[in-house]
């Protein structure tokens, strides 16, 4: 599925793609032959925040627990499993539209009855909340409190208003340019909840941090999205039924579903063969554990290309690492296709050399193994090290050329069989150049505040993307990105970054984006791997109306208003 121009603008206003296609749409029911009303549903790994927002509750694995409540894609779109954005039209009456190139300015027309699950309209003030909270503006709010994930956007809204027809327009900068201006953030958290509990989150900077940090602590009972939370625990469980004020097209019909957290994809599968739930997006890819599902047939496998990509981050800080000539040498020994061989013998999967792009994408290009980085060279490895001035002891250990030996650690998440393999491969690696590393796992629940505190010298974990790629750039390698954990930093990227948008010119943006890649890629901070390969299981005696979709962060539960009980 390559990003293309045609896929990147195709619209839709529907509850999802399917409902747009089809008069149904997943639509009213009585939930299925069977009579069966409550479903659950697995994530395959915990959380520990509410606030998709902020740095620490921005994960897939709450992003997916919150889906259900939330509008379509968190924000109000998301992308079908052809790259096609879709609209909720429980939240808007039609397209947003581009009114203005300079300044830029968006107009959000709204549906006439958008409304949040306990009534209340969607007003003006909710999307000036979630400018506030993305703004990184001290006068919006207590940054030390908002901790955003990104700013990407919110620092470029110069002011949002409700014109007299109700519409919502957005007036973005002087000069700031989108060439993605459908795929922007509109409306996530119920402003009024905030005023309830006493925040004067408009007017008080302090109180609007307080405001972000009690939707960060305090399990939801309010949403836009065609359930609504009844019962849940923070890194556990969500239980929902249905919102009786959904606005949307398409129609729910399971009336309780409950997420829960099932750890790794062998607990997945296991519980998945007992019957104990209806399926799960197994992130972890484990070729031996879903191998097991082919003994039964109602149980289906959907395996596709997913949002997932693998890699290998250096903190810049560290005492070795922070040399860029150690950090070359490093990611030149690793050996990117022997690593996916190993860990995913019969699926093929094919070594990643771009940081914002897949291979059978029209705008890849291979800027990593044209540097010589991930081909798992040693010699070379060798010589980059030599030319800076290493040497090396009797035993062959790594010295820097202050006489010092290179030692550091690799982190991965524990229990994680994919990315153990590859750190331990990483390990043998690094050996054949005379660097000890040392294996440190990452506890369950511990990737955020391992990241956000840089607690570790070379890491790895994935990036969850979709179809968008304009704002990657920033949010990896930014000097001032909050997602920057290993604390890049180079004014020649900044400003390339930077120019990514300043065009409307899809393809255009897409040649500035792999100029970001052609400075960061040979500084050798992020090393891809793999896009992961995802795997989608399900009881198709259970549920049916499960998609494969590659595109959205929500993975299969993207389109949870459509499913229905057998």
């Amino acid at each position: 599925m390559a990003l293309t121009r045609r896929a990147l603008g195709g619209l839709t206003i529907g509850g999802s793609a399917a409902a747009a296609l089809s008069a149904c749409g997943g639509g009213d029911g009585d939930g299925g032959g069977s009579g069966a009303t409550e479903l659950t549903w697995a994530i395959a790994s915990s959380w520990d925040s509410w606030n998709l927002n902020t740095l620490n509750g921005n994960n897939s694995y709450c992003n997916q627990a919150l889906t259900p409540m939330n509008p379509m894609g968190q924000t109000g779109f998301d992308f079908d499993p052809d790259a096609n954005v879709v609209f909720d039209d429980a939240l808007l009456a039609g397209e947003p539209e581009l009114v203005s190139e300079e300044p830029m300015q968006i107009r959000y027309t709204l549906n006439e009855n958008a409304q949040w699950s306990d009534g209340e309209p969607v007003r003006v003030e909710d999307f000036i909340f979630q400018w506030y909270s993305m703004s990184g503006n001290e006068e919006h709010a207590n940054q030390e409190k908002a901790a955003p994930a990104s700013i990407d956007w919110g620092s470029k809204v110069a002011s949002i208003e409700q014109e007299d027809d109700g519409t919502i327009l957005v007036t973005y900068i002087e000069g700031y340019i989108d060439p993605e201006w459908q795929y922007i953030d509109m409306v996530y958290l119920p402003s009024h909840l905030a005023e309830a509990e006493g925040f004067d989150w408009q007017n008080d900077p302090e109180a609007m941090g307080d405001a972000i940090q009690w939707f960060d602590k305090t399990a939801p009972t309010v949403g836009l999205g065609p359930f609504v939370p009844t019962d849940a625990k923070v890194g556990e469980y969500v239980v929902y039924e249905i919102n009786e004020n959904y606005q949307g097209s398409v129609t729910p019909t399971i009336e309780k579903l409950t997420v829960q957290v099932v750890e790794g994809t062998d607990a997945i599968v296991t519980e998945l063969r007992q019957g104990s739930i209806a399926g799960a997006w197994a992130t972890e890819y484990n070729e031996q554990e879903l191998a097991k599902l082919e003994e039964d047939q109602t149980l289906e496998n959907l395996v596709y290309e997913g949002s997932v990509w693998q890699h290998f981050d250096c903190n810049t800080n560290n005492e070795f690492l922070s040399d860029i000539e150690l950090r070359r040498a490093v990611f030149t020994a690793i050996d990117v296709q022997d690593i996916n061989d190993k860990v995913y013998p019969e699926t093929g999967v094919e070594r990643k050399g771009n940081h914002f792009f897949r291979p059978n994408s029209g705008y890849y290009t291979d800027y990593m193994g044209d540097a010589g980085l991930g081909l798992g060279d040693p010699d070379t490895a060798r010589q980059i090290l030599t030319d800076a001035g290493y040497t090396w002891d009797s035993d062959d250990k790594l010295l820097t050329p202050d006489g010092d030996q290179v030692v550091f650690n690799v982190r991965y998440a524990e229990g994680d069989v994919v990315r153990t393999t590859a750190a331990e491969l990483a390990q043998s690696y690094l050996a054949a150049i005379g660097i000890d590393l040392e294996l440190v796992a990452i506890p369950d629940g511990e990737l955020s505040p391992v990241l956000q505190g840089a607690d570790f010298d070379l890491v790895i974990f994935g990036w969850s993307g979709n179809a968008a790629f304009t704002v990657a750039p920033g949010q990896y390698f930014r000097s001032d990105s909050g997602s920057n954990f290993g604390k890049y930093s180079n004014p020649e990227a900044d400003e390339a970054i930077d120019m990514v948008r300043s065009t409307y010119d899809i393809d255009e943006a897409a040649e500035f984006t792999n100029a970001v890649g052609e400075i960061v890629g040979p500084e050798a901070y992020t090393l891809p791997i793999f896009d992961e390969p995802q795997a989608t299981v399900y009881n198709t005696n259970l549920v049916e109306g499960i998609t494969a979709n590659g595109y959205s962060q929500s993975g299969p539960i993207w389109n949870v208003r459509e499913w229905k009980l057998k």
